[in-house]
């Protein structure tokens, strides 16, 4: 499969218009990674992202007294990295391959001077990111919770 039919493919690029799809592809490359590759960590510079098409990628965040602590987990047809898109491109979380998995991989400034360039792509794909930044958040925000006791819900007062 080339990296165009990958993207074609990628539930993440799909009602894109097709012509941006080869734009893209010159910033892209298939990768494989194997059980227990590390493939950043948190403070990091930021320098890819990729669109995962088989296999899992856990997600971490370093806490103190506890060591990396698992938040989430990516599978076929997730995303992976969206530090790259907000200064100071520096890694929120950490990411560590769990099975062997496949994806695209994107170089990060390719990617952003193509969405400097082109307006319309650029809000397309920041929304995108968008989703899976609030998604992230939301799933770091629980994982936090539970890992702290605290109750998902508090009982009301009065």
């Amino acid at each position: 499969m080339t990296p165009l039919e990958m993207l074609r493919a990628h539930p993440f690029l799909a009602g894109l218009p097709q012509e941006w799809l080869p734009r893209l592809t010159g910033y892209a490359r298939p990768v494989v990674w194997h059980p227990g590759h590390r493939l950043f960590r948190t403070g990091q510079p930021a320098e890819r992202f990729w669109l995962v098409r088989s296999g899992q990628v856990a997600l971490d965040f370093p806490v103190p007294g506890r060591g990396d602590v698992g938040i989430e987990t990516i599978g076929a047809g997730g995303v992976l990295g969206w530090s790259w898109l907000f200064p100071p491109y520096r890694w929120q979380f950490g990411a560590v391959a769990t099975q062997r998995s496949t994806a695209v991989e994107f170089t990060a400034d390719g990617v952003r001077r193509l969405m400097e360039a082109d307006d319309a792509l650029g809000r397309q794909l920041t929304t995108r990111f968008m989703s899976v930044v609030v998604d992230r958040l939301q799933a770091s925000r629980v994982r936090l919770l539970d890992l702290y006791g605290y109750p998902a819900a508090l009982p009301p007062t009065g």
